[in-house]
């Protein structure tokens, strides 16, 4: 096992070369150790150089409705009036406290995605 830092795009390659090698060895032997390692120093890195920022909170909604295979009259009865849907789909309208927490609470939509700016 040979595991050092990740510091530039070229160890970042060989990691993922290295991680894809030995990513099905069982947990309890060392190449099972290593590849654990490697994944969190891999993790690590993208995190600092390929960040994924929270989606936009009505790209959020769009696709968590779809994945729920929800209406504009579904997200109604979540949100108030389908008006409203309508104004908030097209950015006429701001996300009000109300309307995140019960997105939060009965389409698990993460707080962060909600308040983000749009």
């Amino acid at each position: 096992m040979n595991i050092k830092t990740i510091k530039t795009e070229e160890d970042y390659n060989q990691a993922l070369k290295r991680l894809e090698d030995i990513f099905h060895s069982p947990a309890d032997t060392k190449e099972g150790d290593e590849a654990e390692i490697l994944s969190i120093l891999i993790e690590k890195y993208e995190d600092e150089y390929y960040p994924i920022e929270a989606p936009d909170p009505i790209e959020a909604i769009k696709f968590r409705m779809e994945q729920m295979d929800m209406s504009k009259d579904d997200l109604a009865q979540i949100i108030g009036y389908k008006s409203r849907v309508s104004e908030i789909f097209n950015r006429k309208r701001k996300l009000s406290l109300k309307m995140i927490r019960n997105l939060h609470y009965k389409l698990k939509i993460p707080y962060e995605s909600l308040m983000a700016d749009y």
